[in-house]
């Protein structure tokens, strides 16, 4: 989802993709999408969905000669009495720096955008789409979502326009997880970054308490806030229908960082079996912090509050002191109550989850919203493209810095870097850059949609709430996995 997946921050973290995402059996969060993942650096290439050109449409835009401020808004063309809508779960407060970023677009083009925010997207956008109702656009949170549309027809491919676009902004990794079939259906929007810890620099100090830097010493720091009278981590992973994906974080995470981005890999593309023993060893490792009841839930309640406390309010309780832990993406930054102060010597701030070993260099969970269609017309056309492009991610960004909020980036290489000055935006970036980290997207949006949107959130939930246990959750997963 927004609030966690598509898992990837800034131009540069792509930038240095070496391989390409796949794309034509897709899976994600309603259907099977891009089973590929993105490597960076050192980090093991993937299969590619490349567009072919012949199979994209003609643009039907005809440009406009305008002047002044619209001068660079020629290209979209002038409409007159056009609307196009634009359905996504990004709901306040972020929802209010895209309709505000697009508003230049609007005044110079003449065409209303409506942003529609839902937190049901996944299940309504289904209904909208099958009862005959869908919006202009869709932000699709996971490839494997905008996958499963485009395979049923419902989607339109991108024009060769909004392609070329795309491809000129986007690394071929990213391009790749919006192909279907070498069908371009979906520029990439925004990007984020899974893999943080939040914590309060404020209290580390008080209580002497120091960033950890490798597996083995998170594991150790915990112990120790256990000693002095701490339960070190808070959750939370309610999110309505979505319910439960905060928990597929974690085994992403933990995956990636005890068997690397090959076996990642089988995984996403049901290469091993979901109750693989190694897959079994990593959901024992996430229990080991999220299922013991002296380090969870801190500042909240009992194991089974994860399951009912929202993702949003997971880590609040840091602020106060009463949780020292919580991993959640760099968009969360935009959950901390007002006043929050968010850097290295603030309030609050997150650190760069630690590897268990040196065996796969950094690693880094990524993930984004992809720009679908479910129209042709050309004003739609036209804001596809306008989103595809890098001054539409300047704007954006530059809204968020002129508002001091941090937690949205971008992997397009036209945005002006030098307009993310939050530090948590700095550090997504420095972590997405490094020339020696491999990412990879998050695993539940590329894998099938039953399973990555549905059965993979609903199980963990059960399993958190203890209702069932490990190897029972894993095949369970396993048995729903399409045939």
């Amino acid at each position: 989802m927004q609030y966690k997946k598509v898992t990837v921050s800034i131009a540069a973290l792509m930038a240095l993709a070496t391989a390409a995402a796949c794309s034509s059996s897709k899976s994600g969060n309603s259907g099977n999408a891009g089973k590929g993942s993105t490597a960076a650096g050192s980090g093991s290439a993937a299969p590619a969905g490349v567009p072919d050109p012949g199979k994209q449409p003609k643009s039907k835009i005809t440009a406009a000669t305008m002047t002044g401020d619209c001068a660079a808004f020629g290209k979209y063309g002038k409409y007159s009495g056009k609307t196009v809508t634009i359905y996504t779960s990004i709901t306040e407060p972020e929802i209010s720096y895209h309709i505000n970023a697009i508003k230049p677009f609007e005044n110079c083009t003449g065409i209303k955008v409506q942003y529609q925010p839902s937190k049901e997207f996944e299940a309504a956008l289904k209904t909208k789409v099958d009862g005959g109702n869908a919006p202009d656009i869709a932000l699709f949170p996971q490839p494997g979502l905008l996958g499963t549309f485009a395979q049923s027809g419902k989607l339109k491919p991108a024009s060769g326009a909004v392609t070329t676009e795309a491809e000129k902004n986007w690394v071929s990794s990213w391009i790749g997880y919006g192909t279907v079939d070498n069908v371009f259906f979906g520029a990439p929007l925004g990007a984020n970054l899974k893999s943080l810890i939040w914590y309060s620099p404020k209290y580390f100090k008080q209580y002497g308490y120091t960033v950890p830097t490798t597996w083995d010493d998170l594991i150790k720091l915990s112990d120790k806030m256990v000693t002095d009278g701490h339960k070190p981590w808070c959750a939370g992973v309610e999110s309505g229908d979505a319910t439960g994906w905060p928990l597929t974080d974690w085994m992403e995470e933990l995956m990636l960082r005890k068997y690397g981005p090959d076996v990642y890999d089988q995984w996403t593309q049901h290469k091993i079996p979901f109750n693989d023993p190694k897959v079994l060893d990593v959901l024992k490792t996430v229990g080991s912090i999220l299922k013991n009841p002296k380090y969870v839930n801190a500042g909240i309640g009992d194991v089974k509050s994860i399951a009912t406390t929202a993702f949003q309010k997971g880590g609040l309780p840091i602020e106060t002191g009463k949780c020292m832990l919580h991993a959640q993406a760099n968009f969360y930054a935009a959950n901390w109550d007002k006043g929050t102060k968010v850097a290295e010597d603030g309030d609050v701030f997150a650190f760069y989850e630690p590897t268990m070993s040196d065996k796969f260099g950094k690693v880094a969970e990524v993930g984004g919203e992809f720009v679908g269609a479910f129209a042709d017309r050309p004003e739609v056309e036209a804001v596809q493209l306008y989103l595809a492009s890098g001054e539409w991610a300047t704007a954006k960004a530059k809204l968020n810095a002129a508002a001091h909020t941090s937690g949205w980036a971008t992997a397009n290489k036209g945005v002006d870097p030098s307009v993310f000055i939050d530090p948590i935006d700095k550090l997504s970036v420095q972590v997405l850059t490094d020339p020696k980290a491999t990412a990879r997207f998050d695993a539940s949006d590329v894998m099938p949609s039953s399973v990555g949107a549905g059965s993979f959130w609903k199980q963990m939930t059960q399993w958190i709430l203890g209702n069932q246990d490990d190897k029972t959750t894993l095949d369970k997963i396993e048995a729903s996995w399409p045939k």
